[in-house]
C-alpha cells in the first residue's frame, strides 16, 4: 500500500491511463452548445437516457435561436422521458435567450461566465469547459468520481465541492480533465456502486477499500 496519497494518485493515473486510452465524454455532442445542454440535461439522469433524447433533440433545435423560438410547452414535450423536464426546459431557454444577448449565440470559456447560465453549476461549467474548449478549469465530481475518490482514499470529504478541491491538490492540472473520465469508466466497468468487482480490479493493491469488500 502507499501511503503517500500523492503518489498513490500517481500510480493511480498511471495505471488507468493504460487500462482506459480510450475514455471520453459520454455525452454525444458534435459542439459545445450541443454539450451545454446534454450536460443541463444530465442532471439526475444517465447519460444513456440523455443521449436518447438528444438524437432528435439536436436535430430539431440546431441552436440557441431555436430553443427559444418554441413554447417552454412544447420543448417541455421534446424532453418529456428525462427526470425534471420542465425545470429543465425553463432553464435550457433562459440559457441559450442569455447565450444569444450576451455572449453572441456562443458558449463562453470561463467558469463565471458558463456557471451565470442557468441550470449550469460549477460541474456542468467544468464538462463543458474542458470537453469542448480543453480548459482545464476544474475537476468534474459525479457520482462515480465522487464513489471512487472515497474508496481510493484520495478524500474523506462528502461534498463534490470539497471533493473537487482535494483532486486539484493530487491530481496535477494537465490530468484534470481525463482523471475524471478515467475514474467513470473505471466506476462504470469495475468499482460499481453495489458490487465492486474488487477481484478484477487494477487498482486492487493500492485500494484501502479492497479489504471491506472483499473476504
Amino acid at each position: 500500500m502507499i501511503s503517500d496519497k500523492k503518489k498513490r494518485t500517481a500510480e493511480i493515473i498511471r495505471r488507468l491511463k493504460k487500462a482506459y486510452p480510450d475514455a471520453h465524454c459520454a455525452l454525444n455532442h458534435t459542439n459545445p452548445f450541443e454539450l451545454l445542454i446534454a450536460t443541463i440535461l444530465s442532471a439526475q439522469c444517465t447519460d444513456v437516457q440523455v443521449n436518447i433524447v438528444t438524437a432528435n433533440l439536436f436535430r430539431k433545435y440546431r441552436g440557441p435561436q431555436d430553443f427559444i423560438k418554441v413554447s417552454q410547452e412544447e420543448l417541455e414535450h421534446d424532453i418529456r422521458s428525462i427526470g425534471f423536464f420542465r425545470s429543465k426546459a425553463k432553464n435550457i431557454q433562459a440559457a441559450s435567450k442569455r447565450l444569444l444577448e450576451v455572449y453572441g449565440g456562443e458558449v463562453p470559456r470561463t467558469m463565471e461566465d458558463v456557471t451565470s447560465l442557468a441550470g449550469a453549476g460549477r460541474k456542468t461549467a467544468n464538462v463543458v469547459l474542458g470537453n469542448a474548449f480543453g480548459i482545464a478549469s476544474g475537476v468534474v465530481v459525479d457520482t462515480h468520481v465522487s464513489r471512487l475518490s472515497q474508496r481510493l482514499g484520495i478524500t474523506k470529504e462528502k461534498t463534490p465541492e470539497k471533493i473537487e478541491k482535494d483532486l486539484e491538490v493530487l491530481v496535477p492540472k494537465n490530468e484534470w480533465v481525463m482523471f475524471s473520465h478515467w475514474l467513470i469508466f473505471h466506476g462504470r466497468q469495475i468499482c460499481k456502486a453495489r458490487k465492486p468487482l474488487c477481484t478484477q480490479c487494477l487498482l486492487a493493491d493500492i485500494c484501502p477499500s479492497y479489504k471491506l469488500f472483499v473476504t
